[in-house]
C-alpha cells in the first residue's frame, strides 16, 4: 500500500538552497512512491502571483512538482500565510490542485481535517485582523494588479514586519488557541486534524465533547525536510537531508 504524505512550512527561497535541494530530493524519491501528497501551506517563503513562475528558482521548484504529478501522484496544496496568491497558471504548470483553507479528506478510513493552521492562532488578535484583511478576493485582485516589483517589495516588508513582531510576542500567543481547535473539531465532526504553521511538531490529544481527538502538527523545513507518512505502518514522521 502506498502511503499518503503530509508536509508544510518549507518556505522555499533562493536564500535557502539546502531546503530547495531537500525538496527536489523529496520530489524525486518519496513523493513519487506515494499515493498522494498534501502540502499544508507556506510551500514558498512568499508568492507574489503566478508571474513568479517566470523566475528561475520558482520555475525549478515547479518542475520538481510537475515531475511528481506527471508520474501519476496527485499533489494538493493549501495556501499558507506567506503564499496565498496562487492561481490557475500555478496549477497548470505544476499539476498541483489548490485546496480550500480547510478541507476534510479520508486518510486510511479516518476523516481528517487539513489546514495550514494560522486561523487557529486566535489569541494573536492583531494577526487575525491582518489575515482577515489580506485573505479576501478583493485584496488579491488589488495586489495582483500591482507591478511585480511592487508586490515583491510588499512581501519582503511584510516578512520583516512579521519577524520583528513575532520576536516581541509571548510564545503562548503564537501558538494555537485551545478553543479554536475544539471549535474546528466540532465544525467538521472529525477526530483527527493535521496542520502546520506553528513550527512546533507534536501530536496532541484533545477531548471534544467526550470524544478523544488527535491534532498532529507538522514540522517546518528549516533544518531538513520533514513529512508525515500515513500508511501500512500507521503514522510515521520521516525526514530527508
Amino acid at each position: 500500500m502506498r502511503p499518503t504524505l503530509f508536509l508544510s512550512d518549507l518556505h522555499l527561497s533562493p536564500d535557502r538552497p539546502a531546503t530547495a535541494a531537500a525538496f527536489e530530493a523529496f520530489c524525486g524519491g518519496p513523493a513519487r512512491a506515494a499515493a498522494a501528497v498534501y502540502v499544508l501551506g507556506d510551500l514558498f517563503d512568499w508568492w507574489i502571483g503566478d508571474d513568479q513562475l517566470d523566475e528561475a528558482f520558482a520555475a525549478r521548484m515547479a518542475r520538481a512538482m510537475r515531475d511528481v504529478t506527471a508520474a501519476g501522484v496527485p499533489v494538493a496544496l493549501t495556501q499558507g500565510n506567506r503564499d496565498f496568491l496562487y492561481g490557475a497558471r500555478f496549477e497548470r504548470d505544476t499539476g498541483v490542485s489548490l485546496l480550500p483553507e480547510q478541507v476534510v479528506v479520508d486518510v486510511l478510513g479516518a476523516p481528517t481535517l487539513l489546514l495550514h493552521g494560522d486561523e487557529l492562532c486566535t489569541s494573536d488578535v492583531e494577526y487575525q485582523r491582518y489575515r482577515a484583511r489580506m485573505r479576501t478576493p478583493q485584496t488579491a485582485r488589488r495586489l495582483l494588479a500591482l507591478p511585480a516589483f511592487v508586490r515583491r517589495w510588499i512581501a519582503q516588508s511584510l516578512r520583516r514586519k512579521s519577524r520583528d513582531e513575532s520576536a516581541l510576542k509571548p510564545e503562548s500567543i503564537l501558538d494555537v488557541a485551545e478553543d479554536a481547535v475544539v471549535a474546528a473539531f466540532r465544525a467538521h465532526s472529525v477526530a483527527r486534524m493535521i496542520h502546520g504553521h506553528t513550527h512546533r511538531p507534536a501530536t496532541h490529544h484533545v477531548d471534544v465533547d467526550g470524544r478523544r481527538c488527535e491534532r498532529i502538527v507538522l514540522a517546518d523545513w528549516r533544518d531538513r525536510g520533514h513529512w508525515l507518512e500515513v500508511g501500512a505502518d500507521g503514522l510515521v514522521r520521516r525526514d530527508i537531508a
